[in-house]
């Protein structure tokens, strides 16, 4: 009865929401309240306040005014997000987090939360076998599962009543939870009325916050498989494109290889064929004035290297990168996709990694691999379907880490103002909770306790891409190499055993033999030294 007891208290535990729609707000009293603040099940109070976890407060968005590239007001759900939601959620105190302060923030451990830990995320050219099978494992598991803590919505707020009387939220899998938040955070504005939509709008991408928000999305991504999974070491691998002629990710020992039979299809042989996409219909929702429901819709399709080459010429190069790094800029002008010499502009691929200067028609560095695919990751939307996104994102965050360390910015480099809707400093990001400002994670990645093989010291990465993947091996055999040990020992020692019972046998029989020959005698007690010697060597 203890044991179910304790299972049933670390189910409550792990079962704390991060981000979307937490379950115990997703109803018509949360939504009428407009307050998000669960209940800790440690002790039962919202936020955790009896233990000093946390508490419910007000929330204060930043009242910035941002760029003039979305004239609208009030006519959208993520303006000013939550507050067409929630107008109260939890705030955590110290090293608390979660979106009932029951977890910890990113690099924190342990029961009170004060161990911090730095993970290292590395090649998954340089993982073992096992490691690759196993991240391959996870992501599969993470589609067939149902996500216990979260779940999206299926309509506007408006369509939902003014108190709430009518909560349109659904379930859906812990790997679909991370597409819809993708597609919604990217997804067109809508006006009212079929087909009414405002385009130029987007929460992630095409200024200054694409680099904090798809660091914040790697790293919930990365915490939801280790609360699903047990394994508390998992981290995310990422693929070094730098200088690739083709997709040497795409096989099926990896992330899946070309199908015989359709070349936009995954290989029947990896477990990626069977899966199905979703949100990849803009065009349909907006033509219908809905939001994507998570509901399946045919394959996922991949077919790299036939695009559109007139877009995309070449993957990025290790020049292109340098290049991109040694930009001192994060953002300039209209810190939209028109800025030119912007580093964040250059990364994400609207401009030259050779030039620094905008360019129309064509696609770089991070927004080439996504048109070099060639399928589901080559539309924004529902680019996230595709398991590459995350290997490919994992290295344009160390891009970004590595631009950090070169020229260490202060925080007052990130814009305060006038950046597009979604991107200024105090922007809180859509659609998180509990609540992150896009400013908060302009910093190194080591404060969120994380790092990355290749940027380690010589030493570190010898550890981390020679040493471990050997140890990992050597474990997943090592029953095999103990038994073998095992069973030469005990043949060596029988061997042993019968060579020295038949030289006795052999030395009785001879004495025996001389006896027989020459009667009885008495020991030889001089000899020759020729005797003697032969003697010796014989018994020897």
């Amino acid at each position: 009865m203890r044991s179910a007891f304790v299972a049933g208290l670390l189910w409550q535990l792990l079962a704390a929401s991060f981000c979307q729609f937490p379950r115990p707000c997703a109803n018509s009293e949360g939504l009428r309240s407009k307050e998000c603040c669960p209940a800790w099940a440690g002790d039962g109070s919202a936020c955790g306040a009896l233990s000093g976890r946390g508490f419910c407060a007000d929330v204060a968005v930043s009242e910035e005014p941002h760029g003039p590239q979305y004239p609208h007001s009030g006519v959208d759900d993520r303006e000013r997000w939550p507050l067409a939601f929630y107008n109260r959620t939890c705030r955590c105190t110290g090293n608390y987090g979660g979106a009932d302060c029951g977890e910890c923030r990113f690099g924190y451990r342990g029961a009170n939360c004060g161990e911090y830990r730095e993970s290292v995320r590395r090649n998954i050219m340089s993982l073992s076998a096992g490691e690759q099978q196993k991240f391959i494992s996870y992501l599969n598991l993470a589609k067939n599962t149902i996500n216990p803590d979260y779940v999206i919505a299926t309509a506007t707020r408006r369509e939902m009543g003014e108190n709430g009387e009518t909560p349109m939220f659904s379930d859906i899998n812990s790997y679909d939870l991370f597409v819809w938040m993708h597609y919604y955070v990217s997804r067109d504005a809508l006006l009212g009325g079929a087909g009414n939509v405002w385009s130029d709008i987007d929460f992630a991408h095409e200024s200054a916050a694409f680099l904090p928000w798809h660091r914040v999305f790697l790293l919930h991504w990365e915490h939801q498989i280790r609360k699903m999974t047990g394994d508390s070491d998992f981290t995310l691998p990422y693929w070094d494109w730098r200088d690739a002629a083709s997709c040497q990710v795409c096989t099926d020992r990896l992330m899946g290889g070309r199908s015989s039979f359709d070349p936009n299809l995954i290989s029947p042989a990896s477990v990626f064929s069977s899966w199905k996409v979703i949100c990849t219909q803009p065009e349909e929702y907006n033509r219908r004035e809905v939001l994507c429901n998570a509901t399946g819709e045919g394959p996922l399709l991949r077919n790299p290297g036939n695009h559109d080459t007139g877009r995309v010429q070449r993957l990025p190069t290790s020049a292109d990168v340098d290049f991109t790094v040694g930009l001192p800029q994060y953002e300039t002008g209209a810190m939209d996709r028109f800025s030119n010499m912007s580093f964040r502009n250059v990364l994400e691929g609207f401009a030259s990694p050779v030039s620094g200067m905008a360019v129309q028609g064509q696609s770089t560095m991070h927004n080439a691999l996504h048109v070099f695919m060639n399928g589901s990751m080559s539309s924004v939307q529902g680019s996230a379907n595709d398991p590459i996104f995350l290997l490919h994102h994992a290295f344009i965050d160390s891009i970004f880490e590595r631009w950090l360390r070169t020229h260490q910015p202060s925080r007052t480099v990130y814009p305060l103002a006038n950046a597009p809707i979604g991107h200024n400093d105090g922007y809180y990001m859509v659609p998180f909770m509990p609540l992150y400002r896009n400013g908060d994670y302009f910093l190194s990645n080591k404060a969120m306790g994380y790092e990355y093989a290749y940027l380690l010291d010589p030493g570190q990465r010898f550890v981390q891409e020679v040493l471990n993947p050997y140890l990992e091996q050597a474990q997943q055999i090592w029953q095999w190499l103990l038994g073998a040990g095992i069973l030469g020992s005990l043949v060596s020692a029988a061997l042993a055993v019968l060579v020295v019972l038949a030289r006795r046998r052999w030395r009785r029989n001879r004495r025996r033999k001389r006896g027989s020959i020459f009667g009885e005698r008495q020991p030889l007690l001089q000899s020759s030294s020729e005797e003697g010697s032969a003697s010796y060597q014989t018994t020897l």
